[in-house]
């Protein structure tokens, strides 16, 4: 007797073809149990009367489905995804596997086979926590969220340093991306400076609580008091808005989470080695990575504003510092005194407020009235210690240079003196040692 092996599925349409064959049960009732079309009913009817219940069995059952994967398909995918994809996540190598190597697969292919092989763990799912949710800015340019993303972007081919990161709100498109040494005043206006004058200016920048932003020490100054970026910020009327929490700027944190590994990964393929090489890259990167996850605004309209007459940027994007004239023409800033050069006479700049510049290539300005004044430099005080924040440790250590002793220095005399003294015996019970000329 042979044995069969049905799904409950086919067991039920088993028993309403039994009653159909017996005239029990019309065709349009048993449609209706099984959810089948009259038409659907005739046909597996005539196939019980002519197979019996192995007629009500599926013939694909056992078969390989129409879209399985070749053999050769996989055995490339999966050489690929243990050699020169090793780590990569499943969507990112699916894509790489379809656009560098044309080998057609579908993501949840390469997931499936990199689960099998232990090549990826699905994530655990996280307990979900509730914040509130903000909806999207409705403009183009409405709003830009800024973040420094500190990494190892290299592997180890160069050393760490900082991604900066400029993202729209309303578009979730990546607007400016710049690997720096690390977050400072003058990394954000050279990045901001590229940005503005690709796009124009934002109506709000949204960041975090850093003391480039916001003056975080309430005994300095007064509750209203600006940081140099803030100040900037506030000659080209552009608004700061810090988040209270992470979660807040959600969007550029998570992008620096995709970035940390679509961007490394994509540099690793390239063999990029080195902050200029990567910098150079990312124009390309920034156009597909917006190709593949921008989504169109609610409006049309675009929020960004465009540069003016007065919007001089290399003077505004500057460290700006006030500073009193003294009786002698001089100022001092930065533990270095400038003697001020003019025809006019003396006292017509006594006590004068003057304005001290700063841009990204250390290049001094000073102003008065909005004109540059000549000045020659007078003297330069011994360096004193400087106060420098935890997280800005690194950078302060790699600017400090070692500078080598003149040939003439004492200290090579001492050193020239030690190598005599190694000749240097002491008499046994003495406590005096004397030079042996031999």
């Amino acid at each position: 007797m042979e044995t069969l092996n049905m799904s409950t599925k086919e067991i039920s349409r088993l028993e309403v073809m039994q009653k159909l064959d017996e005239k029990r049960l019309s065709q349009k009732e048993g449609g209706i149990m099984l959810h089948l079309g009259v038409r659907q009913i005739k046909r597996l009817l005539k196939a019980y009367r002519k197979k019996g219940a192995a007629g009500l069995i599926s013939m694909h059952r056992g078969r390989k489905g129409n879209n399985c994967l070749k053999v050769e398909v996989k055995k490339k995918a999966l050489d690929l995804l243990k050699s020169k994809y090793k780590g990569f996540g499943p969507t990112l190598a699916a894509e790489k596997l379809v656009e560098k190597e044309n080998v057609k697969i579908s993501d949840e292919s390469v997931r499936q086979m990199m689960i099998a092989e232990g090549l990826w763990k699905a994530r655990k799912v996280k307990k979900e926590v509730a914040h509130q949710l903000r909806e999207r800015r409705a403009c183009f340019g409405e709003l830009v969220q800024i973040d420094g993303s500190p990494h190892d972007w290299f592997e180890g081919r160069a050393g760490r340093c900082v991604l900066l990161v400029f993202i729209d709100d309303a578009t979730g498109e990546l607007l400016q991306l710049r690997f720096v040494e690390n977050e400072s005043f003058f990394s954000y206006c050279v990045a901001a400076e590229d940005y503005f004058r690709q796009y124009g200016k934002p109506a709000a920048f949204y960041s975090d609580k850093h003391s480039i932003f916001r003056v975080n020490t309430p005994s300095v100054g007064q509750g209203d008091a600006l940081t140099q970026f803030g100040r900037a910020m506030q000659e080209l009327d552009i608004q700061i808005i810090c988040a209270n929490t992470p979660q807040a700027k959600g969007r550029v944190e998570r992008v620096n989470q995709t970035l940390q590994d679509r961007l490394v990964k994509e540099m690793r393929l390239r063999g990029i080695s080195s902050m200029a090489d990567g910098n150079a890259c990312l124009p390309e990167f920034i156009a597909d990575f917006n190709r593949r996850f921008a989504v169109e605004p609610r409006s049309s309209v675009n929020a960004h504003r465009t540069l003016n007459t007065k919007d001089d940027l290399a003077t505004i994007l500057t460290w700006k510092e006030q500073r009193i004239v003294s009786k002698n023409l001089t100022v001092q800033f930065e533990k270095v005194v400038y003697q001020i050069q003019t025809e006019r006479p003396s006292y017509a700049l006594r006590n004068a407020s003057v304005t001290i510049c700063v841009n990204a290539q250390q290049q001094i300005i000073i102003l008065y009235k909005d004109q540059p004044l000549l000045y020659t430099l007078y003297h330069q005080q011994a360096k004193q210690s400087d106060v420098v924040l935890a997280k800005d440790l690194g950078a302060a250590l790699k600017e400090r240079v070692y500078a080598k002793p003149a040939p003439d220095h004492p200290w090579r005399e001492f050193a020239a003196f030690k190598n005599q003294s190694r000749n240097v015996t002491a008499p046994r019970g003495g406590d005096i040692s004397t030079l042996e000329n031999g």
